[in-house]
């Protein structure tokens, strides 16, 4: 009967916690369905408010409502670019909206192609003979480059232009893994291959640092001519290279500095800004001072949304790094992106394929496996184009081979064809801790890899020739698609990182291009007036759940710092927990990767978990 208590106890507090998430599901479909604001009726005159709180993405990371409930949702929103771009598209073109107000005040970035292409939409908005005007307290790299093409750019009177620059500091680890005992085995093919370096050197190898010396400098370059082309008398070049100089002509003043340097147009606080779009829009009926006509950002999408579930033009997307198996959006799971394409050839509707690749790579075996689904969508008789977003490189780059055409832009971070793999051991911290490890072979390979003795030399000599043969496979790969010879495609292989203007010379890119583009040109090979065709998105859609919560999400707003001081110096930290969340990656992936750790990626999505630097580095190590 004791034991049978027990029993009845534990069914009772497995139904009070069923019931407990239940309720809370409930409240919390409740308020969202209570705070969610109907996108009809909402669209009005005046201006279309571009409130960018967060990150520009690919793919936004789809919410889980479980992860809402408990508190581990992102922290930062993140809009997706074909959105954006549509909003700015049809805001270009719609006479309801007058004007478009940008507020950078607690943007926090995206990838510099991807800020590229915003950047050029609010150029279309301004050549439609609408006023586009940018404000913040603060401007760093990435919102400057996207308020540079604004109209009129407003900065706070306390506020700044803070230009860094690409470059940064890498972690290395290997003096903190001798101390700790464990092993970094390392198989490689590539020079420049430098996603192991951290665990093999204390500092970086002269390749590499000659490698990210000649991408930053394209990536450097690239920026300056884009914000020169959009604002030509700004005094960039002498403002960058003597910041506190102009500070002190200014006595001080930063904004006033950022101001006689050409850089803004006008200094005046968020009231101030307000009254402008008085001016420009009209005066809201409400009784709040500065209220102006507008339509919010998620209103207008809304309305103007920018997917097609019958167009023509299927766009596969590859987001994230690529892993097997399945995976939520955001990351590039094989068998997910696999599955929504063989859904989307199904309809029999599509007439050409466009692949889009924002991704540093991952997985080899997963690379190879959505490689092989285009290859037999095109075998179906579909054009294939490739367009590059920020980055495709490694195993982005070897899903691109697929393609009849590959576009990419200047600033896309792709080449980084080389392969690696990484296994821990950790017989020397067994050792210090006085801890012994035995056992029995009955092949050379029993018990391998061996993490506790260390890995036996057969069991790293078929390592090593697994990573060299996948080499030379992706070599092969590059070679057929690009029609170089395989020796020269080894050349300007080795795992380095190209910019997008030197791919194109060295023929990995054949063009310049947004994804607009490449949908025309699948159009164009499809026999299709690329007018008249619509693309329809071929990925995994949010369950009616996540929609709910989604919408939730988007009325939270966290705390961020507006001042350019406090940006930039919180930066560090980002790259700090970015760097640790790479090594989390590389020890928990694939055995075989094909994946650019050296290339600058999206904003680190960061989760309400709350994962500080110390308890990512704490977990590296509990590895």
């Amino acid at each position: 009967m004791r034991f049978l208590g027990k029993v009845w106890r534990l069914l009772v507090g497995v139904k009070d916690g069923l019931v407990l998430i239940l309720v809370l599901l409930f409240f919390g479909l409740l308020y969202a369905g209570l705070s969610a604001k109907p996108y009809a009726g909402t669209v009005r005159e005046g201006a279309l408010v571009l409130d960018l709180a967060g990150t520009i993405v690919e793919q936004p990371v789809s919410a889980k409502p479980l992860d809402l409930i408990s508190g581990g949702s992102s922290m930062t929103r993140e809009y997706r670019l074909r959105d954006l771009l549509k909003a700015l598209e049809t805001a270009s073109t719609d006479d309801r909206i007058k004007a478009v107000a940008l507020d950078l005040d607690i943007f926090t970035g995206g990838g510099q192609a991807t800020l590229a292409n915003v950047a050029d939409a609010l150029g279309k908005v301004r050549r439609s003979g609408k006023s586009v005007v940018a404000y913040s307290t603060g401007y760093t790299d990435d919102s400057y480059l996207l308020a540079a093409h604004a109209s009129e750019v407003w900065l706070n009177p306390l506020g700044g232009v803070l230009i860094t620059g690409p470059g940064g500091t890498n972690l290395y680890y290997k003096e903190l893994l001798d101390k700790l005992g464990v092993t970094a085995n390392v198989y490689r093919v590539g020079t420049y291959k430098a996603a192991v370096e951290p665990f093999i050197r204390s500092d970086m190898s002269p390749e590499s640092r000659q490698a990210n010396e000649a991408l930053a400098g394209a990536l450097w370059e690239n920026w300056q001519q884009d914000v020169l082309k959009a604002r030509p008398k700004a005094q960039l070049a002498a403002y960058v290279a003597a910041p506190a100089q102009k500070m002190a002509e200014a006595r001080g003043d930063l904004a006033r500095a950022a101001l006689n340097a050409g850089l803004v147009d006008r200094i005046g606080d968020r009231g101030a800004f307000e009254k402008r779009m008085v001016e420009l829009v009209g005066a809201d009926d409400g009784d709040v001072p500065g209220s102006y006509n507008a339509s919010t950002y998620d209103a207008w999408v809304g309305a103007n949304p920018s997917d097609n579930a019958g167009g023509a033009i299927g766009v596969l997307t590859v987001a994230g790094t690529i892993v097997d198996g399945h995976a939520d959006l955001g990351s590039a799971g094989a068998e997910t992106i696999v599955e929504a394409l063989d859904q989307g050839l199904d309809r029999g509707t599509l007439k050409a394929l466009v692949v889009r690749i924002d991704s540093p790579g991952g997985s080899a075996l997963a690379s190879e496996r959505i490689r092989q689904a285009v290859l037999a969508a095109k075998a179906r008789g579909l054009p294939v184009v490739i367009s590059m977003g920020s980055v495709a490189a490694s195993g982005g780059y070897w899903i691109a081979t697929a393609g009849d055409r590959v576009y990419a832009e200047p600033s896309t971070i792709t080449g980084s064809i080389g392969v690696f793999g990484i296994l821990p051991s950790f017989e020397g911290t067994l050792q210090k801790v006085g801890i012994g490890a035995d056992g029995v072979k009955t092949t050379p390979l029993s018990g391998e890899p061996n993490v506790l003795r260390g890995i036996a030399p057969e069991a790293g000599r078929l390592l090593q020739m697994g990573v060299e043969s996948t080499y030379r496979r992706f070599l092969a790969i590059v070679s057929e698609s690009r029609k170089i010879p395989v020796q020269r495609v080894d050349e300007i292989a080795q795992g380095r990182v190209w910019a997008g203007g030197t791919a194109h010379q060295l023929k990995l890119v054949d063009q310049f291009g947004s994804l607009d583009d490449a949908i025309a040109e699948a159009a164009r090979r499809a026999d299709l007036d690329p007018d008249d065709v619509s693309a329809a998105f071929l990925e995994k859609q949010p369950s009616f759940f996540e929609e709910i919560f989604q919408s939730t999400q988007r009325e939270e707003a966290e705390p961020a710092a507006r001042d350019v001081f406090s940006r930039i110096a919180g930066q560090p930290q980002l790259m700090l927990m970015r760097a640790l969340q790479d090594a989390r990656h590389i020890l928990a992936g694939p055995a075989i990767q094909a994946r650019c750790l050296e290339c600058p990626s999206a904003p680190l999505r960061q989760t309400r978990e709350k994962l500080s630097a110390g308890a990512l580095l704490w977990e590296l190590i509990a590895r």
